[in-house]
């Protein structure tokens, strides 16, 4: 079962397909197919973002988009719930239960503010209960960043902080109860760049580039330094070292590009 905020229940069944995007329907119908529209998405997500193969004993997810997508499994996952982001060309089987998939910046509510879309994917065997399937999931999403792309130059001051500061995360230490210190990131990024690291030894510095990180990766809506949010973040230096992994602001590939320049002496490209 298929459900969205603003999208109709839909049922799928095994031996069928369910393909979804902003515009996904081909010139004819398909046997077997049930193609989606879904509703309110941005112009940026792709006609077709991704294809469900419901089998006999599994559930398969195959994202084909340029956008990028987290899923998550919500109840019976092996080993408990799992998060991935979703990229062209792979792949992720659904586990039983509940599964979430949210659409970075797939939904537009403005002219230039753009949220998450989100939808449930619940995967049962047998026949799903009829009145269960007239439900709607109602549920608020985070606003996501009005603009992502260029706004963090590749080795500027700002990505290298990001970089020490997302460290935990994209090394795969995200059960580390604390972000890095203003400290710990200036020595990472005065490693990184043999020697020189800005300004970033005067802790405001770091302070500052973070706040400038922190528009970017929440935008300014939902930015957890800014005056004007609704709701108090309890640690929003942990909370944008976590987006900025999840929203690929920086990468696990970004940190290993910079680990290999220090361990073999290149200079950075500035």
């Amino acid at each position: 079962m298929v459900r969205g905020g603003d999208l109709h229940p839909v049922c799928v069944r095994s031996g069928e397909r369910f393909v979804f995007g902003r515009d996904p329907h081909g010139d004819r119908p398909r046997p077997g197919v049930v193609a989606v529209r879904l509703p309110g998405c941005a112009p940026h997500v792709s006609g077709v973002l991704a294809e469900l193969t419901v089998g006999q004993e599994a559930a398969l997810l195959r994202w084909v988009g340029g956008n990028e997508g987290r899923l998550s499994s919500l109840l019976d996952a092996p080993g408990g719930a799992r998060r991935v982001t979703l990229v062209a060309a792979m792949s992720a089987m659904l586990d039983p239960g509940k599964n979430e998939l949210v659409v970075l910046a797939g939904k537009q509510v403005g002219a230039d503010l753009f949220t998450d879309l989100l939808l449930t994917f619940t995967v049962t065997s047998g026949e799903p209960d009829p009145a269960e399937s007239l439900l709607h999931l109602r549920r608020d999403t985070e606003l996501k960043p009005h603009l992502r792309k260029g706004l963090l130059t590749r080795h500027s001051k700002e990505w290298y902080v990001a970089l020490a500061l997302a460290e935990p995360w994209l090394a795969g230490d995200d059960d580390s109860p604390f972000p890095p210190t203003n400290r710990r990131i200036y020595e990472r990024v005065r490693e990184w760049r043999a020697g020189h690291a800005w300004n970033l030894e005067r802790p405001q510095r770091v302070d500052d580039a973070i706040r400038a990180i922190s528009q970017i990766a929440f935008g300014e809506l939902a930015d957890p330094y800014a005056e004007a949010r609704v709701g108090r973040i309890q640690n929003p230096r942990f909370a944008v070292g976590k987006r900025i992994a999840e929203y690929r602001l920086v990468t696990a590939e970004d940190l290993d590009e910079v680990e290999q320049a220090a361990r073999f002496g290149r200079a950075p490209r500035d």
